[in-house]
């Protein structure tokens, strides 16, 4: 299954021009993982389109002091990063379309996308559109998220991609106008 750019306005209406830059990796993406159904391909779009702003964040918004929370403590722990107050916090932050966060997280990606540990050394390869669209697929994929869409499980998706229901009523908006669309 492909969509169209006028399909993805119609989705994210607030994507604008960023709609004809994501349209093809967002295809790619899709086949590559078996994104392959109006619900798995409404459920993932849905997911995408709020983790970035409808297009508009390939990376974590926030500042020093908001993305510290990823430098130290237990969430830092979590997500692989070093205990210290080194700054991987910042430099592992939020990026791609489903916002791929923690070393760990990037070097489990990193490994899958270009068998090395090239994001690792070089983060900012997820904001780029086909890293950014691929990653988030890479996501999709490890956490089984086709299986919970094929069962219509939308919360279930939104807490292992959110890990709770942070934006829930943008995300069902943003699914049910794909469903609608892609009908």
């Amino acid at each position: 299954m492909q969509i169209t750019e006028e399909q993805l306005k119609r989705i994210m209406p607030l994507a604008g021009s960023r709609a004809a830059t994501y349209v093809g990796p967002l295809n790619s993406t899709i086949a590559y993982y078996g994104i392959n159904t109006p619900e798995r391909v409404a459920a993932f779009l849905a997911q995408v389109g709020h983790e970035s702003g409808q297009l508009r964040y390939a990376k974590e918004l926030g500042s020093d002091a908001y993305l510290a929370k990823y430098d130290t403590g237990g969430l830092a722990k979590r997500l692989g990063n070093t205990a210290e107050a080194d700054g991987d916090g910042q430099m592992y932050r939020g990026r791609g379309l489903i916002q791929v966060t923690g070393r760990a997280n990037y070097l489990n990606c990193s490994m899958a996308l270009f068998r090395d540990i090239r994001l690792l050394n070089e983060p900012q390869l997820l904001e780029q559109p086909q890293w950014a669209a691929m990653s988030a697929g890479w996501y999709w994929s490890t956490r089984r998220l086709n299986e919970l869409a094929d069962a219509g499980e939308f919360e279930a998706i939104t807490r292992k991609i959110n890990g709770g229901l942070n934006g829930l009523a943008e995300r069902l908006d943003l699914y049910a106008q794909a469903l609608k669309v892609l009908a």
